[in-house]
């Protein structure tokens, strides 16, 4: 209500403002014929201006502040790759029987274009993820997860979030995971039916988390060919990948 009667009051104090001027103007010349035309061509302009401001001028300024803010999403999201997501990926894929059916498509290369990243996708769309509960070593993985607890707590506290809800479902998948391999004490002595349960948990965080990395190096392909550069030797899918540069 405040902000309402302080508006009020600039907008009444502005109206004021402009009358004594074209009263002032009117004393001064005694020419009305002259303030009349001005006044109806300022009119006619405000539809103009109207459209200038609010759709062309405040659409381009929305496209900046969206890329900016995608820029800072991107740099958390990086941060995730760098510190969980690359190495949760290793855990995962290498549980995957059918890894081999996708490998060749997500050996991402230095020169790939947009086409190729959107063959890939194409492929992954149509791929049945899956975890061999068997081939994950479900103790390494809790130790290495709940190690990344208050990272993955920072990380869902960012506001930017908001800004990417896929990844925000992957982070809240991926937290879910956490919780459920820390709420296990003896992760070797779990029935049947508890191991198919936590393999529905890692496949969900499987799914989404191939999906965001293939965004995530067509961004650094785009715009960072440095960071790009290092990702792709780091490239969880290259049975061959080495950091070190030959």
């Amino acid at each position: 209500m405040k902000r309402i009667r302080w508006e009020l009051k600039l907008a009444m104090a502005l109206v004021a403002a402009s009358a004594i001027l074209y009263i002032l103007h009117y004393i001064i010349f005694s020419d009305s014929h002259h303030i009349f035309i001005y006044l109806l061509g300022d009119i006619a302009f405000v539809p103009i201006d109207v459209l200038l401001v609010t759709l062309i001028i405040h659409k381009v300024l929305n496209i900046r502040d969206k890329r900016q803010k995608m820029e800072k999403m991107n740099i958390v999201i990086g941060a995730f790759f760098s510190e969980v997501g690359t190495r949760l990926l290793v855990h995962l894929s290498d549980s995957d029987p059918n890894l081999d059916k996708i490998r060749d498509s997500l050996i991402v290369e230095n020169d790939w274009n947009d086409d190729e990243f959107d063959r890939a996708e194409a492929v992954l769309r149509e791929y049945s993820y899956d975890v061999d509960i068997g081939k994950v070593d479900l103790q390494c993985l809790k130790e290495f997860l709940v190690g990344k607890r208050g990272f993955l707590v920072r990380l869902l506290e960012n506001p930017m979030l908001l800004e990417h809800e896929s990844f925000t479902d992957l982070l809240q998948a991926v937290f879910h995971a956490v919780e459920e391999l820390e709420s296990r004490k003896d992760l070797d002595k779990l029935p049947a039916t508890d191991l198919e349960h936590l393999r529905g948990d890692l496949k969900r965080v499987y799914i989404q988390l191939v999906g965001e990395w293939l965004d995530y190096m067509r961004h650094l392909q785009r715009h960072y060919p440095y960071l790009f550069s290092l990702a792709m030797r780091l490239n969880p899918f290259d049975m061959e990948s080495n950091p070190i540069v030959r």
